[in-house]
């Protein structure tokens, strides 16, 4: 595409959300165009926004689905607080998004989908959705999509549902000539997705430069004087990037994990949304070594993986809140024989069925304490798409080397949502190395399943088929020196506290929490988990203002970095910000005497917006 320079401005950044039915290709709509902005050296942040139901009522507010993409020159931390520009397929879709809109967002629609019956479908009292909504009509772009693309498509000999299942694509050309993006990489996306599908690939590359015509030739700027805007990119790093998200991350950190410590990945899975793509990705790598069984239930998807893991594999369940709670005996079992296992847990929100599709930070408490008994384990949390790969490869990790379960926990918004991800250095990740029966220094006739590195509590880990090692786990309570079954009331004790101390050693061998901002700040921010981009940001615009403030984020909780205390108490004003009731303040609170933070809490099932934590931070440090 060549414009003149006059004719086109140039933005850092800009936030675009694509919605409608269910049905409408939306989410593939928002994955094409992301990618075609990191191929131009955008930095990308992504939130995918669907509906729990499989397919609500056509036109329906229950039925909306929505892809947001923020992309800037700059690195960008969230997907937006706000849309600069909507496209909505249909007058559900503009209504459902009204909350993510400013009222001078640009507005891309299908006119042909605003008809009077779609408009009441969609719960409207009159017939001008926009004067009724309190938006500016002169920054609304009114397309015919649907009967265009019809139209396009009648030489293709389509009928007329497979044609409107193309308008996605048009929705798609229009935009890429909005934002001065050429088609190449798209047609080549859709090349692929359909290559075995002759028909369907050209109606809907053909959907897509019609969109891209229609806007050169109508000038689709909204009254704007400009015939196009550019995002400009910037130069990465040198290296292979690929377009990730939090589930792949977690799926490639796991088998990352198995290949360094030179152990055969075991999955044993129920399907739970949003973590189901784990198991359908990690499915995808029988040629690494990777075994998937997906189970008939959560308690057999996490005992498949307990015996996986007696047998010598890297074991792994993934779940998310409603499986974690049936999974809670298998896990104390875990704990009791002291196996590694890695439990993946992606928040959603709840309680009950809850949420199925929204996200939350709700699970935390869950994770480090809903089981019976003192059962002691490690609980991590990933901060974006990307570090889902590091903390996946931690907890396996943490795992193997200390004998013990490791949950991790991810949630629905970085599991779903994707950035443009750098394929790390393997050689740059620390090695895994199991405790291994051979690092026992006694005989065959002295070892005991029990038997233990004494300076680190870590359990010595005989792989079955041994000579001379077998032995049998379960969940009694055993001797510390026969390994015997024992209801000893001295020996329980013992081995309660064993248990505890090996997990509170591993904060010798975990990273410190560190901090990030202003030296001496007036505020401390302090997250956990996927909020990192949001509170990272907010700090970023409060220094901007001019004021001091400083972020601290977990993603290591059980144990706590050895440096927790001496950085929460360094500051007059601490306040944890959390989508949920303030369960990491309370943890936080118990494990530091006297620290007394400030609480910041919304459970709403979405992401917070920057905008919002800018002002309630605003109102804590000038109280």
């Amino acid at each position: 595409m060549t414009e003149s320079k006059k004719d086109v401005r140039r933005l850092e950044e800009v936030v675009i959300r694509f919605s409608g039915d269910s049905g409408d290709g939306m989410q593939l709509t928002g994955t094409i165009f992301s990618d075609l902005s990191a191929v131009y050296g955008n930095s990308i942040a992504t939130f995918p926004d669907y509906p729990a139901e499989i397919r609500a009522p056509q036109g329906t507010l229950g039925g909306v689905s929505g892809f947001q993409v923020h992309i800037g020159t700059n690195t960008v931390y969230t997907p937006g607080d706000f849309a600069d520009v909507l496209v909505a397929m249909n007058p559900a879709a503009l209504k459902v998004n009204l909350a993510h809109i400013r009222r001078d967002s640009m507005i891309i629609i299908d006119t042909d989908s605003f008809s009077v019956k779609d408009l009441q479908k969609a719960e409207f009292k009159t017939e001008d959705p926009i004067t009724e909504l309190g938006l500016n009509p002169d920054r609304v772009v009114p397309a015919p999509i649907s009967s265009m693309v019809k139209e396009a498509l009648k030489e293709l000999q389509l009928d007329n549902k497979s044609a409107l299942r193309c308008k996605n694509m048009f929705a798609l050309g229009l935009i890429c000539w909005l934002f001065d993006r050429t088609l190449e990489n798209a047609e080549g996306f859709i090349n692929k997705k359909f290559a075995k599908k002759e028909l369907i690939r050209q109606a809907n590359v053909k959907a897509l430069n019609d969109g891209y015509n229609y806007g050169a030739n109508t000038h689709a700027n909204a009254g704007t004087t400009f015939k196009a805007i550019q995002i400009p990119g910037q130069k990465q790093k040198k290296g292979l990037y690929m377009d990730m998200n939090g589930n792949k991350a977690t799926a490639y950190g796991l088998i990352a994990a198995a290949e360094n410590s030179g152990l055969k990945l075991f999955l044993g899975s129920y399907p739970i949304t949003p973590a189901t793509d784990i198991l359908h990705e990690l499915s995808k790598h029988k040629s690494l070594g990777v075994k998937t069984v997906q189970a008939e239930d959560e308690i057999a998807g996490i005992c498949t993986a307990i015996g996986a893991s007696f047998a010598g594999n890297l074991a792994v369940t993934t779940t998310s809140g409603p499986g974690i709670a049936l999974k809670g005996e298998a896990l104390g079992l875990t704990v009791m024989a002291e196996l590694p296992l890695v439990i993946v847990n992606v928040m959603r929100g709840g309680p009950s069925t809850g949420l199925p599709t929204k996200s939350e930070q709700t699970d935390l408490l869950q994770a480090l304490y809903g089981r019976n008994g003192e059962s002691p384990l490690v609980v991590l949390a990933a901060r974006s798409p990307g570090d889902c790969f590091d903390q996946a490869y931690w907890a396996s990790k943490i795992a193997v080397e200390h004998m013990t379960p490791v949950i991790l926990l991810t949630d629905a918004f970085i599991a779903n949502g994707s950035v443009a991800w750098r394929i790390p250095e393997f050689e740059n990740y620390p090695s895994i190395t199991p405790n291994y029966i051979s690092n026992y220094k006694g005989t065959a006739e002295e070892w005991r399943p029990y038997k233990r590195d004494e300076a680190s509590k870590v359990r010595y880990w005989a792989i079955p088929g041994e000579e001379g090692y077998q032995h049998r786990l379960g969940g009694l309570e055993k001797d510390n020196e026969t390994s015997a079954i024992s209801t000893n009331p001295e020996n329980h004790q013992l081995m309660t506290d064993i248990r505890q101390e090996k997990i509170a050693n591993i904060a010798n061998v975990i990273p410190p929490l560190e901090v990030v901002g202003d030296e001496d700040a007036d505020l401390l921010i302090v997250g956990w988990g996927g909020t990192h981009g949001h509170l990272y940001e907010t700090m970023q615009k409060l220094r901007d203002k001019g004021k001091k403030v400083a972020h601290a984020h977990f993603t290591f909780i059980n144990p706590l970095p050895k440096n927790t205390k001496e950085v929460l108490m360094k500051y007059k004003k601490v306040v944890v910000a959390e989508q949920n009731l303030g369960q990491l303040a309370f943890y936080l609170r118990g494990s530091i005497p006297g620290f007394q933070p400030i609480q910041f809490n919304k459970v709403k099932g979405q992401p917070f917006k920057v905008e919002r934590l800018v002002e309630e931070f605003m109102k804590i440090m000038e109280a």
